[in-house]
């Protein structure tokens, strides 16, 4: 791929942000043969080249992989939050204390600034958000109504299955719609045994197979999954997919695309005289030099909060408030998954069972509350539950006396069987849960920064109680005991799964975007990361993100070969 210079200034589309919706639309426009720009506002990070630490050992980590006093107090207080965050994964999260922003609220902002972003740390669980999902803010009246409908999405949800390769099973669930799929990772022994109990004793709910994004065997030219459980890290085997496996090499292939790394971009330019945008302003990450690129047509993929922080950004005379802001609702809307509810237990059988490999998978329960025949009184929408059983290992020697070689026997033989689960709560899309731009604060490029205003409501605290009374039920159903219920107190933002603040909708009054994520008043402009989310289900949400970016690719590339952008 070739590396921008400052004399190449003009292309035909320009794709901001290089992760999981961004290496999507890199993918799509220069396979569709428009010669595309992808910045990128972190460094340049090559695939499989720069993950230093994805076959070190953990004795071998500067802190045996765990997380340092620095990391929680000085330079990672945010980051060092996230499930995924340590000695290992550390250089791939961003700096807390060059990178500010306020809290209104507690709000944990979890960034990943670098060639790929995101896409290198996700969980890879991907699911498509169900039929009633996309009706639900129509029927209840919270939040303005989809512009599309499942329908509308169902082909291209296929078309990125296709290319990331889901590992899964078809189930023909309501919630759970199934897709094209590759061979999936097998439950457990104890796993099996608790989706046996929990469906029998509890029609209407099921335990199935996850469904994430790494490949079980050979697909496109990657894989397959080795079991090592280290994903964070950067697989050298391409087993998962991020932009770096999968869509920046297939964009590179076409001798289509220009990556510039180091690029922040400052803000969308507007000409007042044609109608539309024109290009982007960009702030040289190294030199803080500001530099302009041209393009017919613009993706903005920056992420949820980087997206909207840009289009706020891009005020002119016709926009004061940020780019397309005529209806006021730019930043607001903010939501993420609620995972405050954790359940646990312990189980006494199946000590004659094991497993090989570390899956970097587990199993998936599908919302069934409020949906069907289930109504429930104190809260409106629902909840999913990720989770797995494992057997405990070597660690159940920590803290014990003894010495020799019974000794080492005793530790190294596997313990009872373990059993977690999380919530993943739908939350509702509240105009008060917002983010504007703070002029007076900016960061070490000079660009404003966000003053984050978000809390989880009374529907996400009633919902929080029913989580915690169904997730006890279903473990003793499975014969688990000890069963802890913890309510960890988390704040939004630790989800990591933030969308809705640039929404699609019907009414430009009431929206940013159309059915075609298109800003409504800058037709050549388009945002199909989180931001463009009008509710969020209660599915793991990247991969309705990959759909919805190679739709708007495909209709903004017809318009454009019609001159109507």
């Amino acid at each position: 791929m070739e590396i921008v210079n400052s004399n190449k200034r003009k292309f035909d589309a320009i794709v901001i942000g290089s992760g999981m919706s961004g290496g999507i639309a890199a993918k799509e426009l220069c396979e569709k043969g428009l010669k595309t720009l992808v910045l990128e506002r972190g460094p340049k990070l090559d695939h499989i080249a720069d993950y230093h630490t994805a076959n070190t050992p953990l004795w071998e980590l500067p802190h045996r992989n765990r997380q340092t006093w620095e990391d929680k107090n000085s330079t990672h207080p945010i980051q060092s939050k996230c499930y995924a965050f340590n000695d290992g994964t550390r250089h791939l999260f961003v700096r807390d204390d060059e990178n500010p922003y306020q809290q209104v609220k507690p709000f944990s902002w979890i960034r990943g600034y670098h060639v790929g972003g995101k896409s290198l740390m996700w969980a890879r669980q991907s699911y498509r958000m169900a039929p009633l999902e996309f009706e639900e803010n129509a029927i209840d009246g919270h939040g303005n109504d989809w512009p599309i409908r499942y329908n509308d999405l169902a082909p291209w949800y296929s078309y990125i299955e296709r290319f990331v390769g889901i590992n899964g099973m078809k189930e023909g669930r309501e919630m759970l719609p199934d897709g094209e799929y590759l061979p999936p990772m097998e439950l457990t022994p104890i796993e099996k045994n608790f989706k046996a109990a929990v469906e029998q004793k509890y029609p209407g709910r099921y335990v199935v197979t996850g469904r994430s994004a790494n490949v079980t065997v050979k697909h496109n030219g990657r894989g397959p999954c080795q079991y090592r459980n280290l994903c964070h890290r950067g697989c050298p085997y391409s087993a998962y997919f991020s932009s770096q496996s999968g869509s920046l090499p297939a964009a590179a292939a076409t001798g289509k695309m220009t990556l510039r790394p180091d690029s922040i971009v400052h803000s969308i330019i507007y000409d007042e005289s044609k109608g539309k945008a024109t290009g982007v302003r960009v702030i040289d990450a190294n030199t803080k030099e500001m530099v302009e690129y041209s393009a017919k047509i613009i993706f903005v993929n920056a992420a949820t909060l980087n997206t909207t922080l840009i289009l706020l950004n891009s005020t002119s005379n016709r926009f004061p408030n940020g780019l397309g802001n005529d209806s006021g609702v730019l930043g607001h809307y903010l939501m993420d998954h609620n995972y405050r509810t954790e359940v646990s237990g312990t189980h006494e059988g199946y000590l004659d069972k094991y497993y090989k490999g570390r899956r970097p998978n587990g199993f998936y329960v599908p919302r069934f509350r409020n949906v069907g025949n289930d109504k429930q009184k104190d809260y409106l929408r629902g909840f999913a539950f990720g989770g797995s059983c494992e057997r405990s290992g070597w660690e159940q020697g920590l803290g014990r006396k003894g010495f020799g070689a019974d000794f080492k026997n005793a530790i190294t033989k596997p313990g009872p069987w373990s059993i977690f689960m999380q919530s993943q709560a739908e939350m509702l899309p509240e105009f008060h849960n917002h983010v504007k731009i703070n002029r007076k604060i900016s960061d070490p490029w000079g660009m404003p920064t966000l003053d984050i205003d978000c809390a989880y409501g009374q529907n996400e605290d009633k919902m929080d109680k029913d989580i915690a009374l169904v997730a006890q039920e279903m473990l003793e159903a499975g014969g688990f005991k000890n069963v802890n219920i913890n309510y960890n107190n988390g704040k939004p933002g630790i989800g990591i799964h933030e969308v809705g603040t640039a929404r699609m909708g019907k009414d430009p009054k009431t929206s940013i975007l159309n059915g075609w994520n298109q800003v409504h008043t800058v037709k050549n402009v388009f945002v199909t990361d989180g931001a463009s989310l009008p509710s969020q289900g209660s599915q793991n949400p990247s991969i309705t993100f990959m759909a919805l970016t190679a739709r708007a690719c495909d209709y903004a590339v017809k318009e454009l070969k019609k001159r109507n952008l």
